[in-house]
This record gives structure tokens, sequence and C-alpha cells, in this order.
């Protein structure tokens, strides 16, 4: 297997950062799938509609790039040669299956791309720059699709996230992937193995976000402070931030990530609602409307790249980019 060629000085994030002031991403693909009749009740997950329905994928891709957003995370976070072969899926047809993740979202950019460009916008005066597709590489964690990348205390050694994470890295980055996305990250052993996973790969980017106990540490307790330290300086690491975090905490969690590194800080936490492993359901109520006013705290406290997670709507996303794209 053969990475794809790319011009190693080329940081996508970087490119976009450098025109605009904010960079917008999507937002939730399960929540929207599940709108679209899609059935996610499966250790899957939004993988399972890979098999069975990729258009739905394509189309909900759409949506996020109509409403606004510069970037699409791929259909892979729970998309791994592990979790397909328990699906009686042999490993190069899981790979193939990961590929095409890149391929919907690049096909999705694409088509919307053009209709942008047949509309007379599109260009830098009407501010907005040409989307890009970032692969996602989920957590162990959500493989186990038990929670526990809510958690971060896998138990297992380097040498397993390794071998876990090294497959679809490759597939992704092969398939054309303009970044990596490594999200929901719950533990810093596990940051660590994903940087130095990456150096194998030296023309390719990845931003790096993590999941949240609270304002001040992530999951499994390693202090935001911390884990930006240990990653601000790497080359290859494009952002750094978190996602799947309730809005309430984005603000004093950015204040720390700034402090403590240069990289661009990105968040794009969930509606608000509680997610109960056990159940596989949400409860409580959701703030995502207030996501475009949040944003203002966001941005002031020193975020770059925003977007939405989980229970979040192409509505949100629109409303994010016609506040920072006006």
């Amino acid at each position: 297997m053969t990475q794809r060629e790319q011009t190693n000085d080329i940081n996508v994030v970087q490119r976009i950062l450098d025109e605009y002031p904010i960079m917008i991403l999507d937002g939730a693909l399960a929540t929207e799938l599940e709108q679209h009749g899609c059935d996610l009740d499966d250790p899957l997950w939004s993988a399972r509609v890979l098999l069975e329905n990729p258009d739905v994928i394509v189309n909900v891709h759409a949506d996020y790039f109509r409403a606004g957003a510069d970037c699409a995370i791929t259909s892979s976070y729970q998309a791994t040669v592990e979790g397909f072969r328990k699906r009686g899926i042999g490993e190069e047809a899981a790979l193939d299956l990961i590929r095409k993740t890149v391929e919907l979202a690049a096909k999705a950019r694409d088509d919307v791309w053009a209709e942008v460009q047949a509309s007379g916008a599109g260009d830098a005066g009407e501010r907005r720059p040409r989307p890009v597709v970032a692969g996602s590489v989920g957590p162990y964690g959500a493989y186990l699709a038990d929670g526990s990348e809510y958690v971060g205390h896998y138990g297992v050694s380097d040498k397993t996230l390794a071998a876990f994470h090294r497959p679809r890295m490759a597939a992704l980055i092969e398939a054309g992937a303009d970044v990596l996305a490594f999200e929901t990250i719950p533990s810093l052993q596990e940051a660590r193995v994903l940087v130095e996973l990456l150096k194998e790969f030296p023309n390719a980017q990845a931003w790096i976000s993590f999941s949240l106990k609270d304002g001040t540490s992530i999951s499994e307790g390693t202090s935001l402070e911390v884990c930006a330290q240990t990653f601000g300086s790497e080359p290859q690491i494009a952002a750094v931030g978190l996602n799947c975090a309730p809005m309430e905490v984005v603000t004093e969690a950015i204040g720390i990530l700034r402090q403590a590194c240069d990289k661009p800080i990105i968040v794009y936490p969930n509606s608000g609602e509680t997610y109960d492993a056990e159940t596989k359901t949400w409860s409580g109520q959701g703030s995502c409307g207030s996501m475009k006013d949040a944003s203002e705290q966001w941005v002031a406290a020193g975020a770059q790249i925003i977007g939405g997670c989980c229970r979040t709507t192409p509505h949100q996303i629109s409303e994010l980019a016609k506040k920072w794209r006006s």
C-alpha cells in the first residue's frame, strides 16, 4: 500500500486560516443519517450505512456543504478492520470500505462546489474557500462500542493501539483525505500512539481533538494543559482541541489550550444532551440552538476552527457560516 502523493508543505487547515478568520466544520453525521431513516442501533454505528446505503452518506455530507461547511468529516469514525471482521468482512474489503468514506465525502464536496461555482459564488469575494475532507480516526473505545471513548482507560498496550489504528490511517490517506481527524480521543496514551503513527506518513497532517471530563481535563483525567504542551510543537499536527463536549465547558477549555500551545484551536461540541453508553440513548435538553451566539465567546477565547458534534444539525452549521462569513 502506497501513500497518496501529497505536497509535504501543504497544511490545508492553515491554508484556509491564512485567508479566512474562522474555519467552519460540519455537524453530526449520525443524527442526520437517522433523520434520513437509517437504523444505527449497531456496533458499527454510522459505518453500517456504508454497507447498506452509502448514497445517504453523500446526501448528508452535501447538506453540510450547502449549509456552508468548509470541511466534511468522513463516516469512518467507527469503520475499522476489526469491526468489519466481526461482520465476516475480510481485511481488504474492510479497507476498501474505509477508503470509500473519503470518496463519498469528496463526491459530495465536488458536487456542491460545482453548484456553488455555477451560481457565481464561492470565490474569495464570497468569503468561502473550497471545502476539504477530513478522514475520521475515532478512538479505540469507539470500536469497543461501550462508551470507552468517554473514559479512556482501555488497559491495552501501545502496540495494540498502533496495530488497531495503522491500517485505517493508511487507507484514509491513500484515498485522498486532505487531513486526518484524530477525534474524541480520551487518553494521552492513545493520543501519543496516534501522533507517532502519523510520522509513518510524513506528508500527512492531522488535528487532534479530545473528549473531556470537564473544562480543564480530558476524559481519563489528564490536564488539557499537558495535552496541549505535549502536541503543540508537533509539525504534523494542524490543530489541537476538543469535540463531543457540552458547550458550557468549551470557553474554559479554549483558554487553557490557547495558553499552552500556539496551534490553531479546534472545537466542535455536542448539542448539550447526555449520552448513555449502556442504553445508547440521549437525554436532557439540547442547547445547540445557541451555538451561533456561544461561538462569539469561543472565538474571543482563541478558537479558529468551529463546528458541531453529536446531535447538531446543518441548521446550526448554516448559522455559524452566516455569522462568520458575513
